[in-house]
């Protein structure tokens, strides 16, 4: 790495410890990182995560981590430990910006942050600065939380029962979006909790940043793309993250043997089934979901956490034919020829790591934005299945893995899966829509001027 000097750019990245939201953004920084060896990138994150994150993924040498505290105690409601840290986050990433400036010697040139912390615009106005926010969803969330006070002005605030099948179709590109299919705290749920009102005050401010980027990618929709397009100064799609990601070594770890696994199975047999972080059915659900893949006889990897796994059947694992595992390397496993089918909640990265195997999916979402990904997916798209009702039952999975792995609709899933892929490869590809707004990102980040 080039000698860095005072004048040198400095990026201050400030995270939201939740769900996959910084590891998404890591992924763009290391891009970011390696096209710009003189710029020093602080990454201000909780410890907890920074200590998953850097673990598991290498990372270039002009990024530096900082800890930066939580404000909560591990183990209680992933929403309450969200207002915790978002009643202290200003002022902690206000105290660790301001450590890497005084240690790093160089005054910041630029602040990026989680689009979540919309404090972002207040920060880099104090420090003279441009704020860049990532959004590390879709722009159909992204549209539903521009346009909230459109949304309560039009349905008002005292609830939807009874009109959410209503659509959308005042909204560019949102005319197959129902109101139902929201993410709560938009007009439904609790408008006054902490969390609604930092994404209803994100939506707000969005269009004072110096650009928004977003994980997506314009061919995805076009229409949604162009109307944003109107309402920030400028938007960066330059997703997919995963396919700017470097390809994994050949020793990624598998410490628990799905890809060797993967290899003695047929093609397109196998149901990979795994529900993020922060969301895990429960244990009702999770014995329906064991009773059907046992009955169907449907071979599968399972990723489940070691605690889940007293809520299944005994002797299901002994009896099952597929393996159980506490947690195996996602995109490799779903691009997998092996692979027919992903059960999944619907988080955005794991629609993109779907895309990008083409894999079908089958959803179960849980909160956020997983309903409206689930809608793309299974109305907009028809890239996979929603099971009925929103909930796991024995013969509704089974009556989906049928679907899927059977019937012609599962093959017309795969087509279009095959041709959203190869307008995902085009878009990072050399002349593709992502790679031209990754070189406008690049402008803002790694240029002196910006200081």
């Amino acid at each position: 790495m080039a000698q860095l000097t005072n004048s040198e750019p400095h990026v201050a990245v400030l995270n939201f410890p939740f769900g996959s939201h910084a590891a998404a953004l890591l992924t763009l920084l290391n891009r970011l990182a390696m096209a710009c060896p003189n710029t020093l990138f602080s990454f201000f994150n909780t410890a907890q995560s920074n200590n998953s994150l850097f673990s598991s993924q290498q990372t270039q040498p002009n990024i530096k981590a900082y800890n930066v505290p939580d404000g909560y105690v591990s183990g209680g409601k992933p929403e309450e430990g969200i207002e915790l840290f978002m009643k202290a986050a200003r002022e902690n990433f206000k105290e660790g910006v301001e450590v890497a400036v005084a240690e790093s010697g160089r005054k910041l040139s630029c602040l990026v942050t989680d689009a979540f912390l919309w404090f972002g615009i207040d920060m880099a106005m104090e420090y003279g600065v441009p704020w860049l926010a990532s959004f590390t969803s879709g722009v159909f969330p992204l549209s539903s939380h521009v346009y909230t006070d459109l949304l309560r002005e039009k349905f008002g605030v005292a609830g939807i029962a009874g009109r959410e099948d209503e659509t959308l179709n005042f909204i560019p590109g949102m005319s197959d979006i129902r109101i139902g299919d929201l993410p709560e705290g938009i007009v439904s749920g609790n408008l006054d909790s902490i969390f609604s009102r930092m994404l209803h005050r994100m939506g707000q401010v969005l269009p004072e940043a110096a650009a928004v980027l977003i994980n997506d990618f314009e061919e995805l929709n076009p229409a949604i793309t162009n109307d944003l397009k109107s309402k920030f100064k400028k938007f960066l799609p330059v997703g997919p993250f995963i396919l700017l990601a470097p390809p994994p070594p050949a020793a990624i770890s598998d410490s628990y043997g799905c890809l060797a696994w993967l290899d003695k199975q047929k093609p397109a047999t196998v149901a990979y089934i795994a529900f993020g972080s922060a969301a895990i059915p429960p244990p009702n659900e999770l014995v329906a979901l064991a009773e059907a893949l046992e009955a169907s006889r449907v071979p599968f990897i399972w990723s489940l956490r070691d605690k889940a796994r007293v809520h299944l059947p005994n002797g299901f694992i002994e009896r099952a034919n597929g393996i159980v595992v506490p947690w195996a390397p996602q995109p490799q496993v779903l691009a997998h020829a092996a692979v027919g089918v992903f059960f999944s909640h619907c988080g955005f990265g794991s629609v993109q790591e779907s895309i990008t195997g083409g894999v079908p999916m089958i959803g179960r979402p849980f909160f956020g934005d997983h309903k409206l990904n689930a809608r793309m997916i299974e109305v907009v798209w028809e890239i996979g299945v929603i099971v009925k009702g929103g909930i796991f039952t024995k013969n509704g999975i089974m009556s989906c893995l049928d679907l899927v792995l059977a019937q012609e609709k599962g093959k017309q899933m795969r087509e279009n899966l095959k041709a959203l892929k190869e307008l995902a490869q085009g878009a990072v590809g050399p002349q593709g829509s992502s790679a031209r707004n990754f070189k406008a990102l690049l402008d803002l980040i790694c240029s002196k001027t910006s200081a």
